[in-house]
């Protein structure tokens, strides 16, 4: 092994752009950041953007703004050459997207770049550069702008090459970058191709709904609620879902500072503050806003990326942003009131127990002090073992024929006696070995991961037609990713095909969705399998496509059950390879022994 020369020395300028290249450019997405964001500094109306193989082998983005003089273009490809700051002291009012004057050398360091600009019609300059490496300049002749185009990505980089992800991967990665500068920024005109095919475009008409529609498509647009609120010296206006619309990712909550898409841990915290006990458990609202603030109160200097701010005062910041979108989710009658909520709760206590135990009802006289007199008593009652003559809602399920070989973990069937459940949430039994606490929601998805997945033989998935196809319409990244995986869909029971555009029709579902909306679940299965991709880069493997759907299509926490179904749940449970852990590895069984419990309440 050779040691390195301790000697101290400088890096060369090509290596310098290589090591640069690795923070600010790390796949094609990361490419077209940086050259959208150079083309809507340069004051573009226009942007389009075309790939080849998800930009591996070429990226070209064309633009009408301001466009570059020869000596400006040659000075673009020098490393911190930039034409936004002059002074440190100018990124304290810094409004423009880029400003380290990195980009462009970066890029052209790891690709062979073409560089086309023109400040008026008529000639153009035109550079080329390989590895970093400039010609001599060319002239040709074409319109205003800028086109740049970059071929062969990483062509002498191969390890960073081979760490890129799939195709349908990347293409999402560019795809989200793309969304977020079309709807930030309404009055610019974006195209997107990829292998010459048209996949993304806006009208440029000015109007953010226009944006978000031409994104995220026409319903879920006009789902959405304006916001146009200041708060302490911050300006919030866009768009907010209410809170009823949302998606099971946070991959639909877009932020801009000052027309900067960013990232923040303040202003996610201030937005989960502002829709909480609004919005279900681990579901997420929809939001496309924009905060426009004193740039001397923010640093954009950050990141490699420009992808995070901090904020000077980062408690004002969350008040005011938890604030503008708690007011505007009350203006549009989205936030519930107190008395609502009285009113809710009081309806709930009188009616829940009758639609619980509809055989008790009538037996405990209603009193002063409730729905029942006494509810103590109705409450003992409720948990007695279940009068067999009783009819249930759920037909009731033969003792089983307990053997190793139909249920690997009997056990949980000796002396099993459903006692109830908890917060509509846990399953509580007793069994010869104690007291046994279910989540109904985790051993639901177990039983259908083993059944999608073949665990239970090789049979087929049982399929429900629909008496009505649905349509399911999807925004434009969303459309592409299913499209790839229409063949693993179509294994766990959805009957789906293309409809044109970014809609498909649906004609049959899961019979294991018992009820529940298909569009929904296959929106979330989708939204789910698009955050995997994108924001955690990986490729969603068939695994992984059997495990979201079973989440999908199980049981809910807060969804109440019969005992029948509750048992019926224990006995399939009994009978999976593993009942002790759900496909995401999280528990589904806690048993307290009949010794622990005596032990806890000094019986023995």
């Amino acid at each position: 092994m050779l040691l390195a020369s301790p000697t101290v020395r400088l890096l060369d300028p090509h290596t310098v752009n290589q090591i640069a290249a690795g923070e600010v450019v790390e796949r094609p997405a990361s490419v077209v950041k940086e050259l959208v964001e150079n083309a809507l500094d340069a004051g573009a109306s226009r942007v389009d953007v075309e790939l080849v193989d998800s930009g591996r082998t070429l990226i070209r983005i064309s633009d009408d703004g301001c466009g570059m003089s020869l000596d400006d273009a040659q000075m673009a490809l020098q490393r911190h050459a930039t034409s936004k700051i002059g002074t440190s002291e100018d990124l304290l009012g810094v409004m423009t997207l880029g400003f380290r004057g990195e980009a462009l050398p970066s890029i052209a360091s790891v690709s062979r770049l073409a560089l086309s600009s023109g400040t008026q019609d008529g000639l153009r300059t035109v550079l080329h550069a390989e590895g970093g490496e400039i010609r001599v300049p060319e002239g040709k002749s074409g319109p205003k702008g800028t086109e740049i185009t970059v071929e062969d990505l990483f062509y002498n980089t191969p390890a960073r090459l081979k760490f890129l992800k799939s195709d349908t991967t990347e293409l999402g990665a560019v795809m989200e970058q793309i969304s977020r500068y079309a709807i930030g920024f309404p009055a610019v005109a974006f195209t997107l191709s990829h292998n010459g095919q048209n996949i993304m475009r806006t009208s440029g008409s000015g109007e953010l709904l226009d944006s978000i529609s031409n994104v995220w498509g026409r319903d879920l647009a006009r789902s959405l609620a304006e916001v146009d609120v200041v708060v302490g010296g911050l300006r919030v206006h866009g768009f907010v879902s209410p809170p009823h619309v949302t998606k099971p990712t946070r991959s639909m909550q877009y932020v801009w500072v000052n027309g900067r898409p960013v990232r923040s841990r303040t202003l996610t915290a201030a937005l989960d503050q502002a829709y909480r006990d609004l919005t279900p458990e681990k579901r997420y609202a929809i939001l496309a806003l924009m905060i426009e603030i004193d740039p001397s109160r923010v640093d954009v200097n950050v990141s490699p990326t420009k992808s995070e701010v901090k904020f000077q005062h980062e408690g004002a910041a969350f008040d005011a942003f938890r604030v503008a979108v708690k007011t505007a989710l009350m203006e549009h009658g989205m936030m519930p009131s107190a008395e609502a909520v009285a009113a809710a709760n009081e309806a709930i206590a009188a009616t829940r127990s009758h639609e619980l135990f509809p055989h008790l009802w009538g037996k405990y006289p209603q009193g002063d002090g409730g729905a029942y007199g006494n509810s103590y008593a109705f409450a003992i009652d409720a948990q007695r073992p279940l009068d067999t003559n009783v009819p249930m809602p759920y037909s009731g399920i033969e003792a089983p024929s307990v053997t190793s070989e139909k249920y690997p973990f009997g056990e949980l069937l000796e002396g099993l006696r459903v006692l109830g459940q908890a917060m509509n949430t846990f399953i509580v039994a007793e069994t010869a070995r104690g007291i046994v606490i279910i989540d109904q929601h985790v051993a639901h998805e177990r039983i259908l991961y083993e059944y999608l997945c073949g665990l239970k033989g090789g049979t087929a998935i049982e399929k429900q037609p629909l008496l009505t196809p649905l349509t399911l319409e999807l925004d434009r990244r969303s459309a592409v990713m299913l499209n790839e995986k229409l063949d693993e869909l179509r294994r766990v029971g959805f009957d789906l095909e293309p409809f044109g555009g970014e809609s498909y029709l649906v004609r049959a579902a899961p019979a294991a969705l018992r009820g529940k909306d298909p569009l929904k679940v296959l929106r979330d299965l989708v939204d789910e399998l698009v955050e995997v991709s994108v924001t955690r880069r990986l490729v969603p493997t068939r695994e992984q496509i059997w495990i979201t759907s079973a989440c999908k299509m199980a049981v809910k926490s807060g969804d109440r059950l019969s005992h029948a179904e509750m048992e019926k749940l224990i006995v399939d449970l009994a009978s999976t390879e593993n009942p002790y852990l759900c496909p995401h590895g999280r528990p589904i069984t806690i048993t307290l022994s009949r010794d622990e419990l005596f032990r806890k309440f000094k019986r023995t």
